[in-house]
């Protein structure tokens, strides 16, 4: 096996990056990504787990994405404990932690974004205009620095992981892409960073999210096809918390986030809601264990 390194390095400069990783391939080592905005949870430790499995060489950044946020979204008061997270990096066996710095991403001048396409017009697409485009233009910037063999994306995000394998297949970029596992709770609730915003009542009626989507998929698994009908039970949980205020609950095609009339096994049900301040986002895959 391709030697590794024992200790994580912290760099911030795009040549410092590109050299590291040069090292690590000249030494023959296979190289995995996990890109991030940090705040990190056990979520992101598990995708560095599953990039370990890829490769021997785990890359992982640390960048909070301007253009990723709306004007009245939470880019400001996005949670950026850097100290703690390169903690969580290093314990978890990152090789390499890049976190550069807004300039170093997007110099002044800079003119060219990746357009995200039709699948990026529905559900988080359509409630936060431009998110998937400036999902996308950093992800390309990132694979072309990193130039990993494999990312490791969560499935939480489902949609962003089904618009970047869609750029990944589109414009020939040369590594495979892996979707983990959500990870949750013991209650259920999808691990986030945006959960550090929730007051404990906050995050009791958070709860509500995971249950509408089990809710939909008991019934599935009790034989119930039609996608309207296990909207209309998953809906029904979510209405049973006044505070939940619902973007969307929805039966979708896992890749073209296309909505399924008739949902069959590894069709999504996806839901967004915002409780109090903070909104969440979770899913679940028809006729599969929620771990898989």
């Amino acid at each position: 096996m391709p030697p590794t390194a024992t200790k994580l390095r912290r760099v911030s400069a795009i040549d410092d990056l590109r050299a590291a990783i040069s090292q690590a391939r000249g030494d023959g080592a296979r190289i995995g990504f996990v890109p991030t905005m940090g705040a990190l949870h056990q979520g992101h430790l598990s995708l560095v787990d599953r990039a370990r499995e890829e490769s021997e060489f785990v890359v992982m950044s640390i960048f909070v994405n301007p253009l990723q946020f709306g004007p009245k979204e939470d880019f400001s008061r996005y949670p950026r404990p850097i100290d703690e997270d390169e903690r969580l990096a290093a314990e978890a066996g990152v090789d390499l932690l890049f976190t550069p710095s807004v300039d170093a991403m997007y110099p002044e001048g800079r003119t060219v974004s990746v357009v995200a396409g039709e699948i990026a017009t529905q559900w988080e697409g359509a409630v936060r205009p431009g998110h998937f485009d400036g999902v996308l233009t950093v992800v390309a910037k990132l694979f072309n620095l990193v130039q990993p063999d494999v990312a490791v994306f969560g499935r939480k995000d489902l949609q962003q992981s089904a618009i970047v394998k869609a750029m990944v297949r589109d414009l020939d970029f040369p590594l495979a892409i892996v979707v983990a596992p959500t990870v949750r709770e013991s209650d259920g609730l999808a691990l986030s960073s945006r959960n550090r915003y929730l007051s404990e009542s906050d995050r009791a009626d958070a709860l509500v999210l995971s249950k509408a989507l089990k809710a939909a998929s008991s019934a599935f698994d009790s034989g119930e096809r039609n996608g309207a009908k296990l909207e209309e039970i998953g809906k029904k949980v979510l209405d049973s918390v006044k505070r939940a205020e619902a973007d969307y609950f929805a039966v979708v095609n896992r890749d073209t986030f296309q909505r399924e009339p008739e949902a069959r096994k590894g069709s999504a049900v996806i839901v967004a809601a915002r409780i109090g301040t903070t909104r969440l986002i979770d899913n679940i895959i028809l006729g599969e264990n929620d771990s898989n």
